[in-house]
């Protein structure tokens, strides 16, 4: 494992509290944490964050929790007893960012509560994630990303039409909603800055800081902002989208299709002189003469034909000749990727998009690198997710505690 050096990056110098659980909450923070602030993630002292036994584990810890954490200091409070709620509210008022996933209502039982907070300390700028955000008559119920994958819309529309709703393979719904958290977090404390800047003063005293606020994010209201144009399709035409399976209704052709060798890639020639190019390449030159499917208003009508023959041609060639073949005529084409596929594939290596690290008894791990790619201010992993309680000492000692009053709270299972 990599030492915890000092932090660098873009964020460098902000402090961000995590508290909360599984993905969505530490999605947000991770990302956070890669671009150089400080990240201190509050844990169970019993188990901690259950992502750590999620997926496949290595020596009782989830591989996951190596990416998901890197680069966070992991401290554990038992929030059950008020010392450590008074210590959790004592990190809440040094953080610029304080970040949370439980359900609506927990926090303010704590006396954690933005408007707590925010009472001590006007520049406070708490991230919110939860299934259905912090009003309406839903807000109380558990929210999990597949309920707002559902509620979204994007469950409605995964799959093919004459089959119940498919998931997508990975918790996108946490993860969307990870991502309209930092974007949030980013302009909250923009506007923070230019009203102000960072609170300086102590509890209980008044002092000028900027003006921070809350960011409300609910899981389906992320996975609904990638709609596209489904509402005002509905409103105003009346038309639900539906499932389609792997195609794009009304852009034409852009589908999956299948080679002789049962292997899937993904063709999209919906551009009006990609069709064009598309069609002299799969050698059906009387439909890229067609003057009918020069535009695609006129494909449309005839996607089944279209589609029909380039799946013809497809089933006539392997992959790499397909592939090759397109590639050549400058159509979009690309193979459906595996893991494996992207591991050793060029494009992949080139852009250096895995990172080589070992865990804490040397054993060697890939992790996936970091993005967004930042000519002059890059994410960088420090350390992989780290043990329970590892940063205990540091982070206490850092609010004044001292040895032997961390060593009575341990004894005392606060920490």
């Amino acid at each position: 494992m990599q030492s915890q050096a000092k932090a660098h990056g873009p964020l460098a110098g902000i402090k961000v509290l995590e508290l909360g659980t599984l993905i969505a909450g530490p999605f947000c923070s991770r990302m956070l944490a890669e671009f150089g602030a400080e990240v201190i993630k509050v844990e169970s002292p019993d188990g901690g964050d259950p992502l750590r036994q999620w997926r496949v584990l290595k020596d009782g810890t989830s591989l996951w929790w190596s990416v998901q954490a890197r680069n966070k200091k992991s401290i554990t409070l038992n929030m059950k007893q008020e010392q450590a709620r008074k210590i959790a509210k004592r990190l809440a008022l040094d953080a610029d960012i304080i970040i949370e996933n439980y359900r609506p209502g927990v926090l303010e039982k704590w006396e954690l509560g933005f408007e707590d907070l925010k009472a001590i300390n006007p520049a406070t700028i708490m991230v919110r994630l939860s299934g259905y955000g912090q009003t309406g008559p839903l807000k109380d119920l558990p929210g999990f990303g597949a309920i707002g994958e559902s509620m979204g819309g994007l469950r409605y529309v995964s799959g093919h039409a004459d089959r119940p709703p498919v998931r997508v393979g990975i918790s996108i719904g946490d993860s969307v909603a990870a991502l309209h958290g930092v974007i949030g977090a980013m302009m909250a404390l923009r506007h923070r800055d230019v009203t102000g800047g960072r609170w300086n003063g102590k509890q209980g005293e008044a002092c000028v800081a900027g003006q921070g606020q809350m960011v409300d994010v609910a899981l389906y209201e992320s996975v609904f902002n990638l709609m596209e144009s489904l509402v005002p399709e509905f409103d105003h035409a009346g038309v639900v989208r539906e499932r389609t399976g792997g195609a794009l209704p009304g852009i034409v052709p852009s589908n999956t299709y299948t080679t002789a060798e049962g292997e899937n890639i993904v063709i999209a020639g919906n551009g009006d002189a990609i069709f064009h190019r598309l069609m002299k390449a799969i050698d059906r030159d009387d439909l890229a003469q067609d003057p009918g499917l020069v535009r695609n208003d006129g494909r449309v009508p005839r996607t089944a034909e279209i589609d029909e023959a380039i799946q013809t041609w497809c089933s006539g060639r392997d992959i790499d000749t397909a592939l090759q073949i397109l590639k050549a005529a400058d159509v979009p084409v690309g193979k459906i990727y595996s893991v494996r596929d992207m591991m050793s594939d060029p494009q992949f290596l080139a852009r250096q998009m895995f990172e080589q690290h070992a865990f804490e008894d040397g054993t060697p791990v890939k992790l996936p690198a970091i993005t967004p790619k930042m000519s002059e201010t890059p994410g960088q992993t420090q350390w992989l997710g780290p043990r329970l309680g590892q940063h205990n000492q540091e982070v206490l000692s850092g609010l004044g505690y001292s040895d032997a009053e961390i060593t009575q709270m341990l004894a005392d299972k606060i920490i």
